[in-house]
């Protein structure tokens, strides 16, 4: 994975080499999932963007974040049957996904540690991509 595009003339350049442009909407969600990084919803997302953008749709917020995870600039998290979370930290890592608040925290991942995984694949088969989650709660809440 690359690693964090924090400028806006660096986000321009990475929607550029995407064939896209960067537009006053894409900047600030940007911005707003680079500020503060809790993997917010869409939802959230839209939520935290209106006092900049009082006239934004949710609809463009959900555009927005679909083309900044097609760039590369945000990565898309995903638990079952759980609305979509986005979570703008691009290096290999784990996340944690606490059963009892919700809240999904970022695991650093010991150096190897995804090249070691993908040595368990099916002779033949090639990972593009590895997500490790873990599911659970804060230990003072068992």
């Amino acid at each position: 994975m690359s690693t964090l595009t924090s400028t806006p003339d660096a986000l321009a350049q990475r929607l550029a080499d995407s064939g896209l442009r960067s537009t006053p909407q894409r900047e600030v969600i940007y911005d707003v999932l680079l500020k503060k990084r809790d993997h917010p919803t869409a939802d959230e997302v839209f939520a935290r963007v209106k006092s900049e953008l009082p006239t934004i749709s949710l609809a463009t917020v959900y555009n927005c974040l679909e083309t900044l995870v097609q760039c590369n600039l945000v990565r898309a998290v995903n638990f079952e049957r759980g609305p979509t979370l986005y979570c703008p930290n691009l290096r290999p890592h784990a996340h944690f996904h606490d059963e009892q608040t919700g809240a999904t925290h970022d695991i650093d991942l010991p150096e190897g540690l995804l090249a070691q995984v993908t040595t368990i694949l099916p002779q033949g088969y090639d990972a593009k991509s590895v997500e490790i989650i873990f599911r659970g709660k804060a230990q003072s809440a068992r």
